[in-house]
């Protein structure tokens, strides 16, 4: 029974352990991260007002991601350092800003999916005021996650950061060289009841039902393909461009998201200490910063996704002049021209 809870209380291996693919994972996706979004702003921002295929949505995704990477240079410091020297006000922005990121990213992807689907229902009833309502649906979005994800760091103890004897995440004595940040934080005193509540609600509202919004909204343009019903494009070429951005969206949120949501109860029975076996909450406790891993994948995956799955990348990239310098392009034509005919 001691060995038991011995082997329980060790956990200078698993904050190694979990450090090392935290520091690892960030610097694999930072750049690609940071170069596919940049990228996806420039190109949506000249589209926003050409197309009506969601880019609207598909720019907020990407500012979402852009967000997130801007935050990973800190924290790829503070998994390779061990230590936090930049302040609480910073580390609980950057903890809260992760969350931002995937609940947006979560609202965004079933934005996209929602609007792909009803373009190749009913395409007739999109015009230029639902393009306004799209920027009001993105409004709330925002408004909704980052009002949903506060929980996140006022959960969280914020003397913690300022001193080296903080609790980890088991309960035990931390012996980092500095200040401890994110996850490493320990938790406030909260009720059984009141943490299993907001557990079922981020599971409901941000994995469950936008889980089924899009797994619908892919059964439904899939069946668009064979069949034509009355106001639908005709175009099969159309719906096919539709069905892989739906599908897309559908399977960065399975890889990206699934994985952290599973584990998201686990790893809080975990940590509260209510798992009798040992080996299955060390298991339990590895598997989740793997999850957590794959969450932040999906500002990597993103930019992909545009590129594969939407007409307006291959135009940008193909043709990199802006309508505003081809028409500039025209009029300095016209002008050289003319002046050739007067010679």
């Amino acid at each position: 029974m001691n060995e038991g809870n011995h082997s329980c209380d060790c956990t200078e291996d698993f904050r190694t352990y979990q450090h090392q693919v935290y520091a690892v994972v960030y610097s694999v996706i930072l750049a690609p991260g940071l170069l596919g979004n940049v990228l996806a702003i420039w190109v949506f921002r000249v589209y926003v007002r050409e197309t009506k295929k969601a880019v609207v949505f598909m720019m907020n995704l990407a500012v979402a991601d852009l967000l997130q990477v801007l935050s990973l240079p800190l924290r790829i410091y503070y998994y390779l350092k061990n230590t936090w020297p930049f302040g609480h006000p910073l580390c609980m922005f950057c903890f809260y800003l992760k969350y931002v990121n995937m609940y947006a990213s979560i609202y965004f992807l079933v934005c996209v999916s929602v609007r792909r689907c009803e373009l190749i229902m009913q395409p007739l009833r999109y015009n230029s005021s639902r393009r306004k309502r799209d920027w009001l649906i993105c409004a709330f979005g925002w408004l909704l996650v980052c009002l949903g994800c506060l929980p996140f760091p006022l959960l969280r103890n914020p003397s913690a950061v300022l001193h080296n004897s903080s609790s980890d995440v088991s309960g035990a004595s931390s012996n980092l060289p500095g200040p401890v940040c994110f996850s490493e934080l320990p938790m406030r005193p909260v009720s059984i009841p009141a943490a299993w509540a907001l557990l079922i609600l981020a599971e409901l509202l941000g994995f469950v039902i936008p889980l089924i919004l899009v797994l619908a909204c892919t059964c439904l343009t899939a069946g668009s393909l064979r069949q034509s019903p009355a106001g639908a494009i005709p175009d099969r070429g159309e719906k096919r461009r539709a069905l892989r951005m739906v599908l897309s969206c559908a399977a960065v949120f399975l890889l990206c998201f699934a994985p952290y949501h599973v584990t998201m109860p686990l790893d809080f029975l975990a940590k509260a200490k209510t798992l009798s076996s040992c080996t299955l909450r060390n298991l339990i406790l590895r598997c989740h910063p793997v999850a957590l891993c794959l969450a932040s994948l999906n500002c990597s995956l993103d930019p992909l996704m545009y590129y594969f799955t939407t007409d307006e990348f291959w135009r940008r990239l193909s043709k990199p002049e802006i309508p505003e310098s081809m028409a500039f392009n025209r009029r300095l034509s016209c002008i050289t021209g003319e002046e050739e005919h007067e010679k």
